[in-house]
């Protein structure tokens, strides 16, 4: 008698928690996030990568096709690639690309690391997800992101690390890249700063009123508050913001005597695959 083997889902829980089962590990997938698109090559599937945004610049992703940019993706072109999994991020894609993916019931795994141990979670679960975990080169660089030390003692300088210059903006300590920051022993000296609502609010002007549920990890500061905070460190990352050299004179001469250095915006905000090399040269960096 022939028998029939029942092929059991596999299951995962993205980071808005939801549940998604696959039958099988996705062939054709569509990444809307760099640093995704980086771990999914990473891990050893560039074979499965049919879709990409025209910001992952990955070299051996250049023959893929391109779907728009993260905050404007073009649903069609998506769906006219009949991925079996999209992978987005809740803070780089807008919700309604997301919905409308979702709507055409295209699996969409929704990530949002705010944790250096989750970015790892988040590219084991790729691994397990892709069914290239036990397989190298996932393995090894799975394991190499579990032993990454964890953070260490915020004993060293405290920074100030803006991401767009008008307005100026931060990020508070409830975000991946502050815990980058204490992976390498930095403090973030907006770590306790909420950002108010509306504008004039979080620019001291005006009380603020309800966040009515918006992201309150991004605030809006002025270079006094920033000099008030007393930092003895200002990262400029190239990106998201490019900050300019009058940018950076700008700084300087609202922090005398502070220390101002450029950064690779992929060490501090790149999660996943990215994150495994990025803490010891970041750290490096900082140590010179």
């Amino acid at each position: 008698m022939m028998r029939y083997t029942r092929r059991v889902p596999h299951k995962v829980t993205d980071d808005m928690g939801r549940s998604i089962a696959f039958a099988r590990p996705p062939r054709r997938v569509v990444s809307l996030v760099p640093s995704d698109t980086h771990s999914v090559i990473a891990l050893g599937a560039l074979d499965r990568l049919v879709g990409r945004t025209t910001y992952c610049e990955s070299p051996e992703a250049a023959a893929v096709a391109t779907v728009g940019g993260t905050k404007d993706v073009d649903v069609d072109a998506v769906l006219a690639l009949a991925p079996d999994l999209v992978i987005a991020n809740q803070e780089e894609n807008t919700r309604a690309a997301l919905e409308a993916l979702a709507a055409q019931r295209v699996p969409v795994l929704v990530s949002l690391p705010r944790r250096v141990d989750q970015a790892i979670a988040h590219l084991a679960r790729l691994a397990r997800l892709l069914g290239v975990a036990d397989r190298e080169p996932a393995r090894s660089l799975v394991r190499r992101g579990y032993a990454l030390r964890g953070p260490a003692a915020t004993t060293g300088p405290r920074a100030f690390v803006p991401i767009w210059m008008d307005p100026l903006m931060t990020f508070n300590a409830d975000t991946y890249g502050s815990d980058v920051l204490a992976q390498v022993g930095i403090g973030n000296v907006f770590g306790d700063r909420l950002r108010l609502y509306p504008l004039a609010a979080d620019l001291g002007k005006t009380a603020p009123r309800d966040a009515a549920g918006r992201d309150v990890r991004y605030p809006r500061v002025t270079l006094d508050e920033v000099a008030a905070r007393r930092p003895e460190l200002a990262l400029l990352p190239d990106e998201p913001h490019a900050f300019s050299d009058a940018d950076e004179a700008q700084l300087r001469a609202a922090l005398p005597g502070v220390r101002v250095v450029r950064v690779s915006g992929k060490d501090l905000f790149w999660y996943g695959a990215w994150t495994v090399d990025a803490i010891d040269r970041l750290a490096a960096q900082l140590a010179a």
